[in-house]
Protein backbone atom coordinates (compact mmCIF):
# COMPACT_ATOMS: atom_id res chain seq x y z
CA UNK A 1 0.00 0.00 0.00
CA UNK A 2 0.92 3.59 -0.23
CA UNK A 3 0.23 5.71 2.40
CA UNK A 4 0.29 9.39 3.27
CA UNK A 5 1.21 9.97 6.43
CA UNK A 6 0.04 13.68 8.06
CA UNK A 7 2.10 14.38 11.07
CA UNK A 8 5.31 11.95 9.50
CA UNK A 9 8.04 13.75 11.21
CA UNK A 10 7.04 13.43 15.31
CA UNK A 11 7.35 10.74 17.58
CA UNK A 12 4.37 8.38 16.75
CA UNK A 13 4.54 9.28 12.88
CA UNK A 14 8.60 8.08 12.73
CA UNK A 15 7.56 4.81 14.58
CA UNK A 16 4.55 4.19 12.37
CA UNK A 17 6.69 5.31 9.12
CA UNK A 18 8.82 2.86 10.04
CA UNK A 19 7.08 0.02 10.80
CA UNK A 20 4.72 0.25 8.15
CA UNK A 21 8.07 0.76 5.35
CA UNK A 22 9.37 -2.42 7.58
CA UNK A 23 5.97 -4.86 5.96
CA UNK A 24 6.47 -3.42 2.50
CA UNK A 25 4.18 -0.30 2.33
CA UNK A 26 5.41 3.13 0.76
CA UNK A 27 5.46 5.91 2.75
CA UNK A 28 4.27 9.43 1.49
CA UNK A 29 4.64 12.87 4.00
CA UNK A 30 2.90 15.68 3.68
CA UNK A 31 2.24 18.87 6.31
CA UNK A 32 -1.25 20.36 6.80
CA UNK A 33 0.41 23.62 6.85
CA UNK A 34 -0.08 23.06 2.95
CA UNK A 35 -3.76 21.41 2.77
CA UNK A 36 -3.27 21.36 -1.19
CA UNK A 37 -0.24 19.79 -1.15
CA UNK A 38 -1.15 17.36 0.82
CA UNK A 39 -4.32 16.87 -0.72
CA UNK A 40 -2.01 16.50 -4.30
CA UNK A 41 0.11 14.33 -2.19
CA UNK A 42 -2.81 12.23 -0.95
CA UNK A 43 -4.36 11.60 -4.52
CA UNK A 44 -1.69 8.70 -5.54
CA UNK A 45 -2.07 6.88 -1.97
CA UNK A 46 -4.53 4.13 -0.58
CA UNK A 47 -4.63 5.85 2.31
CA UNK A 48 -4.23 8.47 4.98
CA UNK A 49 -3.21 8.52 8.26
CA UNK A 50 -3.32 11.85 10.36
CA UNK A 51 -0.96 12.17 13.16
CA UNK A 52 -0.30 15.49 12.89
CA UNK A 53 -1.16 18.21 15.66
CA UNK A 54 1.23 20.60 17.81
CA UNK A 55 2.83 19.25 20.59
CA UNK A 56 0.50 18.42 24.01
CA UNK A 57 4.31 18.62 26.04
CA UNK A 58 4.40 22.35 26.81
CA UNK A 59 2.89 24.54 28.57
CA UNK A 60 -0.98 25.50 28.03
CA UNK A 61 -1.41 29.56 27.64
CA UNK A 62 -3.80 30.92 25.31
CA UNK A 63 -2.05 31.19 22.26
CA UNK A 64 -0.56 26.96 23.02
CA UNK A 65 -3.79 26.56 22.98
CA UNK A 66 -4.89 28.25 20.03
CA UNK A 67 -2.37 26.69 18.28
CA UNK A 68 -3.58 23.30 19.59
CA UNK A 69 -6.88 23.52 18.30
CA UNK A 70 -5.93 24.96 14.99
CA UNK A 71 -3.77 22.19 14.23
CA UNK A 72 -5.95 19.55 15.46
CA UNK A 73 -9.45 20.95 14.07
CA UNK A 74 -8.89 23.41 11.70
CA UNK A 75 -6.07 21.92 9.75
CA UNK A 76 -7.65 18.83 8.86
CA UNK A 77 -10.88 20.49 7.33
CA UNK A 78 -8.91 22.90 5.24
CA UNK A 79 -6.88 19.35 4.47
CA UNK A 80 -10.49 17.66 3.43
CA UNK A 81 -11.87 20.33 1.66
CA UNK A 82 -8.90 20.29 -0.83
CA UNK A 83 -8.80 16.61 -0.95
CA UNK A 84 -12.86 17.12 -1.82
CA UNK A 85 -11.45 18.74 -5.13
CA UNK A 86 -9.41 16.34 -6.18
CA UNK A 87 -10.67 13.50 -9.28
CA UNK A 88 -9.40 10.40 -6.70
CA UNK A 89 -9.54 9.71 -3.40
CA UNK A 90 -8.40 7.47 -0.92
CA UNK A 91 -10.11 4.61 0.62
CA UNK A 92 -8.99 4.75 3.99
CA UNK A 93 -8.79 7.58 5.93
CA UNK A 94 -6.87 7.12 9.61
CA UNK A 95 -6.48 9.92 12.23
CA UNK A 96 -5.43 10.09 15.75
CA UNK A 97 -7.79 11.36 19.04
CA UNK A 98 -6.78 10.87 22.19
CA UNK A 99 -8.39 9.80 25.62
CA UNK A 100 -8.64 13.73 26.50
CA UNK A 101 -11.80 13.18 24.94
CA UNK A 102 -13.73 11.84 27.33
CA UNK A 103 -12.58 14.56 29.94
CA UNK A 104 -11.40 13.13 33.70
CA UNK A 105 -13.50 11.39 35.98
CA UNK A 106 -12.64 10.10 39.18
CA UNK A 107 -15.62 7.93 39.28
CA UNK A 108 -16.85 6.63 35.88
CA UNK A 109 -15.43 4.33 33.92
CA UNK A 110 -15.21 5.33 30.07
CA UNK A 111 -16.33 2.80 26.80
CA UNK A 112 -15.88 3.77 23.55
CA UNK A 113 -19.68 5.14 23.50
CA UNK A 114 -19.37 7.63 26.17
CA UNK A 115 -19.87 11.13 25.53
CA UNK A 116 -17.02 13.29 25.22
CA UNK A 117 -15.97 15.44 28.41
CA UNK A 118 -16.32 18.97 28.80
CA UNK A 119 -12.83 20.44 29.27
CA UNK A 120 -10.68 22.09 26.98
CA UNK A 121 -8.73 18.54 25.19
CA UNK A 122 -12.39 16.54 25.25
CA UNK A 123 -13.38 19.60 23.37
CA UNK A 124 -10.78 19.94 21.06
CA UNK A 125 -10.74 16.12 20.63
CA UNK A 126 -14.71 16.19 20.07
CA UNK A 127 -13.40 18.12 17.07
CA UNK A 128 -10.92 16.33 15.64
CA UNK A 129 -12.90 13.28 15.24
CA UNK A 130 -16.07 15.40 13.91
CA UNK A 131 -13.50 16.62 11.52
CA UNK A 132 -12.39 13.30 10.70
CA UNK A 133 -15.54 11.87 10.02
CA UNK A 134 -15.96 14.06 6.85
CA UNK A 135 -13.59 12.13 5.46
CA UNK A 136 -16.53 9.49 4.96
CA UNK A 137 -18.29 12.47 2.48
CA UNK A 138 -15.85 11.65 0.43
CA UNK A 139 -16.28 7.62 0.11
CA UNK A 140 -13.64 6.81 2.23
CA UNK A 141 -13.64 4.53 5.20
CA UNK A 142 -12.78 6.27 8.50
CA UNK A 143 -11.04 4.88 11.67
CA UNK A 144 -10.52 7.00 14.88
CA UNK A 145 -7.50 6.10 17.02
CA UNK A 146 -8.25 7.48 20.71
CA UNK A 147 -4.69 6.52 22.28
CA UNK A 148 -3.51 7.50 25.71
CA UNK A 149 0.35 9.00 26.33
CA UNK A 150 2.92 7.89 23.79
CA UNK A 151 6.06 6.19 25.28
CA UNK A 152 9.62 5.25 24.45
CA UNK A 153 13.03 5.72 24.90
CA UNK A 154 13.50 8.46 22.04
CA UNK A 155 10.45 10.31 22.53
CA UNK A 156 6.72 10.94 23.75
CA UNK A 157 5.91 10.95 28.20
CA UNK A 158 8.54 8.66 28.87
CA UNK A 159 11.92 10.73 29.27
CA UNK A 160 10.07 13.39 31.11
CA UNK A 161 8.81 10.44 33.45
CA UNK A 162 11.81 8.39 34.36
CA UNK A 163 13.90 11.24 36.72
CA UNK A 164 11.62 10.92 39.10
CA UNK A 165 11.67 7.26 39.16
CA UNK A 166 15.22 7.57 38.71
CA UNK A 167 15.89 9.24 41.68
CA UNK A 168 13.42 6.94 43.95
CA UNK A 169 10.44 9.47 43.92
CA UNK A 170 8.14 7.29 41.01
CA UNK A 171 4.75 5.61 41.71
CA UNK A 172 2.90 3.17 40.07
Amino acid sequence: MKILILGASGFVGKHLGAALQERGDEIVEASLRDPAAAASAAQECDGIVNLAGEPLGQRWNAKVKQRIEESRVEAPRRFLEALSQRQRCCSLYVSASAIGYYGTSETETFVETSPPGDDFLAHVCAGWEREARRAADLGMRVGIVRSGLALGNDGGALPRMLPPFRAGMGGV
